[in-house]
């Protein structure tokens, strides 16, 4: 049997391949309203895939994509698993030294890169080894869909097997050289199919997608998802948060990150009715405030907002129940583990924590990654002895299952020999009055190795004092927990995700004790 993850995907297009597959938010070059049939799907992959066959390329060739989002970038990587080569998406906004990089550690076949960008791009292309560079715009044009139309509209898709690389992800980098997380199509299928159940997907459903398609939940969770159920996507290229809203009457599943979320919160347009076709709106790559949880519950007539986990190197890993049978979602956790994955919170030493213990957690399931792009060693590293992939995150798992991330290890602030957990911090500081949201972190410290400090973004309209809010976290938590000052500044720095950058205030603030 052909594990090719695309095989899959594409068995589960309906019969009726003339129906509308994906529904473009915005207008096309000529204003028309574009959309995409089931079976614009199948051709279209079909010739990518024969374009890239025709190119005689080596087995396990990387296919690297640097363009910005279109419905054409995602027929792109649905062909890339169709021909059995290996994706590798790239952040659109890298600049020349961050694809240089991608492009001498991956070592791609091909590149394809906007347009605007072609210049420079393929100067580093051919210098890293690339042989063939293909320009693709958002508007349907550049030299991969000139060059894919002469191709046939048939193809046989490549067989593969489970274990076989179908992309690969880097990581953010942000603690030092990036990683290539190597997903097999087992990986990506396994994980699919899991949450195709545990989230209810129908033929009947209709996806808003208006995440970027670089990354594990645009690329993946969501566009996966909605294809693995024969189901409908409302295509937006970029997110407009009234824009969003006004098509919720037309659909039932929205994913986004908690940035998202937010601004559609400051839009009066969000109301009971506007949300009551919706059936699951979902959230992650980053942690949920609670406000944002509880707010959203007020305003859209009490749908709740299910939160999940994961990562990169392992796709999903827990998330709140979607059926009211299997439990309630409560904010401030991401639920327990998927079916078939296996979550554990350990100490230092391997002692498996009690519930309520904070501690490493650590994962196996057939949704974890093979490894990292040619670095064996780190690969070996990040895994436990027993074969449990160290995630990096802190956090722990209370009595009824439900897990709750406080953190990455690499932020774990050790003050005067204290262990002091960032979110915990947070989440005394996002309660008090004034106070929209934020990050604390650890710097420098003669006497105390590192020091608390916490950079704090005030709401509409308020002026939180930096010293008052010092004053009240110490009537509430322990002194060495309490940060020796607070910054107020108007936004926190984040990824194309939603994650707050806390290197980067690492770096701003780096000094401020020397």
């Amino acid at each position: 049997m052909n594990a090719n993850l695309f095989a899959a995907l594409r068995d589960a297009f309906p019969a009726d391949l003339d129906t509308c597959a994906i529904e473009c938010a915005e207008p096309g070059p000529q204003g028309q309203r574009l959309s995409y049939s089931w079976r614009d799907l199948e051709r279209g992959t079909a010739m990518l895939a024969n374009l890239l066959l025709s190119l005689d390329l080596p087995a396990g060739s990387r296919i690297a994509a640097h363009t910005e989002k279109s419905v054409e970038a995602l027929l792109l990587y649905l062909a890339v698993l169709r021909a059995g080569f290996v994706y590798l998406p790239l952040n659109p906004a890298y600049q020349a030294a961050e694809l240089d990089y991608f492009l001498r550690d991956a070592e791609p076949a091909v590149l394809v890169c906007a347009g605007a960008n072609f210049g420079w791009a393929s100067k580093l292309a051919f210098l890293a080894g690339t042989h063939y560079v293909f320009s693709l715009n958002d508007d349907r044009s550049g030299s991969l869909l000139e060059r894919a139309s002469s191709m046939s509209d048939t193809h046989s898709v490549a067989e593969r097997s489970t274990d076989d690389l179908a992309a690969i992800l880097y990581t953010s980098g942000t603690t030092g050289r990036s990683k290539g997380a190597m997903l097999s199509h087992g990986n990506l299928l396994s994980n699919a199919r899991t949450l195709k159940d545990l989230w209810g997907w129908r033929a009947d459903d209709v996806l808003i997608h208006a995440l970027p398609i670089f990354h594990v939940h645009g690329l993946f969770v969501a566009s996966h998802g909605a294809l693995l159920a024969g189901a409908k996507m409302i295509w937006f290229s970029k997110f407009e948060p009234r824009a969003v809203i006004s098509r919720f009457a037309e659909a039932t599943v929205f994913m986004g990150v908690p940035t998202l979320y937010v601004r559609m919160l400051g839009e009066a347009a969000l109301t009971p009715t506007a949300c009551a076709p919706m059936r699951l709106f979902i959230s992650g790559s980053a942690p949920l405030l609670l406000d944002t949880f509880t707010e959203w519950q007020q305003r859209s007539g009490q749908k709740t907002i299910l939160e999940r986990y994961g990562m990169s190197e392992t796709l999903m890993l827990t998330s709140n129940p979607y059926r009211a049978l299997d439990g309630d979602r409560i904010g401030g956790t991401v639920g327990p583990a998927l079916p078939g994955v296996a979550v554990r919170v350990s100490k230092d030493g391997g002692q498996l924590c009690a519930p309520g213990e904070i501690g490493a957690i650590e994962v196996r399931g057939p949704n974890v990654f093979t490894g990292y792009w040619r670095m064996p060693e780190k690969t070996q590293e990040e895994f436990s002895a027993d074969a449990w992939f160290k995630t990096g995150d802190v956090g722990f798992c209370d009595a009824n299952g439900y897990y709750s991330i406080v953190g990455r290890s690499k932020d774990l602030i050790i003050s005067g020999g204290f262990n002091v957990y960032p979110a915990e911090i947070e989440g005394y500081l996002n309660e008090l009055d004034g106070v929209a949201e934020s990050a604390v972190i650890g710097l420098p410290h003669a006497d105390f190795g590192e020091a608390v400090v916490a950079v704090v973004v005030a709401k509409p309209a308020h002026s939180p004092d930096g010293a008052a809010l010092i004053a009240t976290l110490k009537r509430q938590i322990a002194g060495f927990k309490v940060p020796k000052q607070v910054f107020i500044v108007e936004e926190l720095p984040r990824n194309a995700m939603g994650k707050v950058q806390k290197n980067l205030l690492r770096e701003q603030f780096g000094r401020l004790f020397a």
